[in-house]
């Protein structure tokens, strides 16, 4: 499968693709893992938008990068997330490649942040994140802070 990779501002998004990446958060973050929260949280618009779209033009995976001092004090990547269809071919995986290939680009190599789900530990372990501090619960998850050094 190819994926075609871009990655903008909030504000160089257009409409039609701001709508594609809040149906994904919203079928995935708040449907599929029964979670009421409010995902649009005001830090969109300082965030680049990772977006992987199929031949198909379907957008088959998302996440949202951070510069320093925006959501953590170092660069951060959140809103990881890969659509349902999508998860078999190993796409969280280049996910995650291209997220850090593009934060580095976008902000220059530096520590990375994030807030994991806890049962996603050694998924991020993975990618040089290591757990920074207590489990804590946000909107019903178990999640752990976690830092990839720079």
């Amino acid at each position: 499968m190819t994926i075609r990779w871009h990655c903008l501002p909030f504000e160089n998004l257009p409409n039609l693709i701001l709508y594609d990446l809040l149906r994904l958060r919203s079928e995935v973050f708040v449907v599929e893992q029964n979670c009421v929260f409010q995902d649009i949280d005001r830090q969109d618009m300082d965030a680049h938008h990772l977006l992987g779209y199929n031949e198909a033009g379907e957008l088959a995976a998302y996440a949202r990068l951070f510069d320093a001092g925006k959501s953590y004090e170092q660069a951060s990547i959140g809103r990881v997330i890969v659509a349902q269809p999508f998860r078999q071919y190993g796409l969280g995986r280049e996910l995650m490649r291209q997220a850090l290939a593009f934060s580095d680009a976008l902000f220059g190599p530096q520590a990375n942040k994030i807030g994991a789900q806890q049962h996603l530990e050694a998924f991020y372990n993975g990618f040089g994140y290591e757990q920074c501090g207590p489990m804590y619960v946000e909107d019903g998850i178990p999640h752990i802070p976690m830092l990839r050094p720079a």
